[in-house]
């Protein structure tokens, strides 16, 4: 999760593709123009042991466009394959 969070703000598109769960992969990921990204917490987590095969993350980042505060609340599912995680999907929370 941090590391995406870190690849989000740096604009690593090949490193977001890459830990993209094949199944849900986008063709590219798109960025916003004047989007600053502020800080990650993570709030919790559930499963994604050395065992475990699933796991989610619940965070909020915060980030800015234009000046304006924006926070990103979500619950992501992650899914281990040959011993890599991937980012599957998300619940976006209020």
């Amino acid at each position: 999760m941090r590391s995406r969070y870190s690849a989000y703000v740096v604009e690593a598109e090949s490193y977001l593709l890459a830990s993209w769960h094949p199944q849900t992969r986008p063709s590219r990921v798109r960025f916003t123009n004047g989007q600053r990204w502020l800080g990650l917490q993570v709030k919790n987590t559930a499963s994604g042991g050395v065992d475990d095969k699933a796991g989610t993350v619940e965070f909020v980042a915060r980030y800015k466009i234009d000046g304006r505060g924006h926070r990103l609340h979500e619950v992501s599912r992650f899914e281990r394959l040959e011993g890599q995680w991937y980012y599957l999907d998300g619940q976006h929370l209020n």
